[in-house]
């Protein structure tokens, strides 16, 4: 059985917040921010927001441009490394706000490269087979990074969005779909990117609050050095295992970390016939959610034809790569489904 996506979704909250209400409590100017990361503003949840509230609205748009129903949902996994709390599971909370009822519902936490481990995890289920009931899954990716940034660390505050994406995937014809996935973690590079405290290393307490240890820290040129050095052989590894001639791709879709740094790498790829697609510049570095979001847009642009080859990828904390090459499934019909009833969803 062929596995595919079958309808995207993606949702954006309301604020905007601009490089020049950021800069200056970091140090900075709104055209450094521009200069270094191509980012030009991003999107703030509201206090009244969680990222169960994101997710649900995502996938909301998801399953309404497949046209499935919640309850033929097999399978809700929710990317996320900013869940509304340690437990219970964010995907639970999405599943009853979307009244999915017959899902089986859990997080995965991959940092930013959570959404490709997930949508592997959610494939690998439907191919253990499916009933006529619930034949789908719904894999969606969600971050509010605003609620663990320290705003006077530049490293990292210039960088990062709130908002969620989401995918449908199910049963597709046999020439389409998810190809291979390759998935990988350099846990000696672990330190590069994390948030100290509030696990059971460091306990949430005085000490840790006053030390900053709740906020979100980075390497970033750690970071860089590490996507260069691994990126490139991971995707043309990837290609040449699945049968994919370089030339063959037509879309990159990349988690949208930094735009200085993926132009950078862009000539090293070799994927001389593929369009890279970016949305950083509005949305900035929304975590898990940034691969989907970025999908949604391409999609309901109309830029994705059916049984063009697409390569996903994504790099977050661990370190964790997830790559997925497909041939794209979701029809025209699919891509021409308005977003408009959701806020924010298509800006």
């Amino acid at each position: 059985m062929s596995i595919g996506i079958v309808g995207t979704g993606s949702y954006l909250p309301e604020a905007v917040v601009t490089n020049e209400e950021i800069a200056g409590p970091a140090g900075v100017t709104a055209q450094w921010i521009t200069d270094k990361t191509g980012v030009r503003e991003r999107r703030r949840a509201a206090g009244s927001e969680a990222t169960s509230d994101l997710a649900a609205r995502a996938g909301a748009q998801a399953l309404a441009q497949a046209g499935i129903q919640p309850e033929q949902v097999a399978y809700v996994v929710v990317a996320t490394s900013t869940p509304d709390h340690p437990q219970p599971a964010t995907a639970s909370i999405v599943q009853d706000l979307l009244g999915a009822r017959n899902a089986a519902a859990f997080d995965v936490n991959a940092v930013c490269a959570g959404f490709t481990f997930a949508l592997s995890v959610g494939e690998g289920l439907l191919r253990r087979g499916t009933n006529e009931i619930a034949p789908y899954a719904l894999i969606i990716g969600a971050d509010i990074y605003s609620r663990i940034l320290d705003y006077t660390d530049r490293r990292t505050c210039i960088l990062f969005g709130d908002g969620a994406g989401a995918v449908v995937l199910g049963p597709v014809a046999p020439a389409l779909g998810l190809i291979d996935t390759q998935l990988t973690t350099r846990g000696d590079a672990h330190d590069l990117i994390k948030v100290p405290a509030g696990g059971s290393r460091h306990p949430a307490s005085y000490e840790t609050l006053r030390a900053g240890g709740h906020f979100f820290t980075m390497n970033g040129r750690g970071v860089r050095q590490f996507v260069h050095d691994e990126l490139p052989g991971i995707i043309a590894t990837l290609l040449y295992r699945s049968g994919t001639p370089l030339a063959s791709v037509r879309h990159l879709v990349p988690h949208q970390a930094n735009g200085v740094m993926l132009a950078d790498l862009w000539p090293d790829l070799g994927l001389v016939n593929a369009e890279l697609h970016l949305a950083l510049q509005r949305h900035g570095n929304t975590g898990a959610a940034s691969v989907p979001i970025t999908l949604d847009h391409a999609n309901r642009a109309g830029k994705l034809r059916e049984g063009e080859t697409v390569v996903l990828t994504a790099f977050g904390g661990g370190m964790s790569v997830g790559t997925t090459v497909l041939r794209w499934a979701a029809t025209a019909a699919r891509a021409r489904t308005s977003g408009a009833e959701l806020t924010g969803a298509s800006a």
